[in-house]
């Protein structure tokens, strides 16, 4: 009989992620105690350690690193399995993934959430978040069955694409800022004066999407649209922000509108999906999406 379950790799795999055996339990919502027995029987069945302890923190050893590598592999082909035999079973898939823009909150969705947890189909809700050509690398890598991304996809994904909805943007900056009392529209010069304040991409293959940066420009990184708003509402640095995220900003002037010679075009957003394994969770979000999202689902 094989010493080396499916479930004990997952354990593995839930350890090696939130980095210690609380962690785990919490993901796995089961008490420290039956994670940290489990373990040890593993290790005494497989007559090796797979984890070095530092108090509460625990460590891959050599052999759990090989463990995972080829574990993950292993649970990802599980799942998949488990996914088409109940789409032959009932039409539903056992998982459906919405990966969505990180500029939308989650919330936006929960309407739509709730209408299809009342389905009651059995499928598995997980929602996502990335950053530009994160949400687009998730489709293309098999780690998201639906998207809404910002922007055009990259060429060659394979994927279905509407569009979604539009915004537009808007150069901001606090009322104090050097670059809101030129009293003109702002030059290339002027901008690269000061520091920008820009949103990371997620994407960790495809090439990296950078919106309104100027080549040398000084730059602060940061995860998200709301982290951007916000360092920028504290006079950290300038740069484009969808109007209908800032409304609130602009109205009570903690951040001020300044034109620029060189405005940011409207970001179109899009509902994209790979049409080769349509199940039937998969046809209900589209159908359920294929609307006008956006600006309408910001709660701005």
């Amino acid at each position: 009989m094989l010493k080396l379950s499916l479930e004990a790799i997952e354990l593995v795999d839930a350890i090696a992620r939130y980095g210690s055996f609380a962690g785990a339990s919490e993901r796995l919502h089961k008490v420290p105690s039956t994670i940290s027995y489990a373990v040890g029987k593993l290790e005494e069945q497989l007559g090796l350690a797979l984890f070095t302890r530092n108090g509460p923190r625990v460590a891959l050893t050599p052999a759990g690193h090989e463990l995972l590598k080829e574990g993950r592999w292993l649970l990802a082909s599980a799942r998949q399995l488990e996914s088409r035999l109940r789409q032959i079973a009932t039409g539903f898939e056992s998982e459906l993934r919405l990966v969505h823009d990180s500029l939308i909150p989650t919330s936006a969705f929960n309407d739509d959430i709730a209408a299809f947890e009342g389905l009651h189909c059995g499928t598995r809700l997980r929602i996502g978040c990335e950053a530009l050509t994160g949400t687009w690398e998730a489709l293309r890598d098999g780690r998201a069955d639906i998207i809404v991304a910002a922007g055009e996809g990259p060429a060659g994904g394979g994927y279905k694409a509407v569009a979604v909805g539009s915004l537009d943007f808007v150069f901001c900056v606090t009322a104090s800022h050097p670059l809101a009392r030129l009293g003109r529209p702002l030059t290339r010069s002027d901008l690269l004066e000061h520091t920008a304040v820009v949103v990371g991409d997620g994407a960790r293959t495809l090439s990296d999407r950078t919106v309104g940066l100027l080549s040398g420009q000084r730059r602060i990184t940061v995860p998200s649209m709301q982290a951007k708003i916000a360092c920028q509402a504290a006079g950290l640095g300038h740069g484009f922000v969808p109007r209908a995220c800032v409304r609130v900003e602009l109205e009570n002037g903690i951040l001020v509108e300044v034109p620029v010679e060189e405005p940011r075009a409207d970001e179109t957003f899009w509902l994209a999906w790979k049409p080769e394994h349509r199940g039937e969770a998969l046809k209900w979000w589209c159908e359920r999406l294929a609307r006008p999202l956006l600006p309408g689902i910001l709660p701005y």
